[in-house]
């Protein structure tokens, strides 16, 4: 059994999430939360704890699942959609600014095995 979390408005370049998330990869959850904890990029590790913590919520919530054996057996980000605007330049000029977002696909498992 499996547990799906996505979070489709992670307001970070999917680049910058992928430094982050390539360090919890295949990892159990315990593990990955206390990763985040101390890790450099306090934004992104947030939201991605709070993505981990909801997938917790909803494994405790089913008693089937042993909170202490849950890993991340898929993680990925995809590139959301881009927010555009206008910054006012010199002269009456004016320049698009794009805001890039991303997608945050999480699956927990529970097996003895992480492969």
């Amino acid at each position: 059994m499996n547990i799906n979390i996505e979070n489709n408005n992670v307001q970070v370049s999917a680049r910058k999430v992928r430094l982050v998330v390539d360090l919890i990869r295949e990892k159990y959850v315990s593990e990955a939360l206390k990763i985040l904890r101390f890790n450099e990029r306090k934004s992104i590790a947030l939201t991605i704890a709070k993505a981990l913590n909801n997938g917790l919520a909803i494994a405790s919530k089913n008693s089937t699942y042993n909170l202490d054996k849950l890993f991340i057996k898929y993680i990925s980000v995809d590139e959301g959609m881009t927010i555009k605007r206008v910054h006012a330049r010199a002269q009456g000029r004016a320049y698009r600014v794009k805001f890039r977002t991303s997608k945050l696909k999480i699956k927990l498992c529970e097996n003895l095995e992480k492969k």
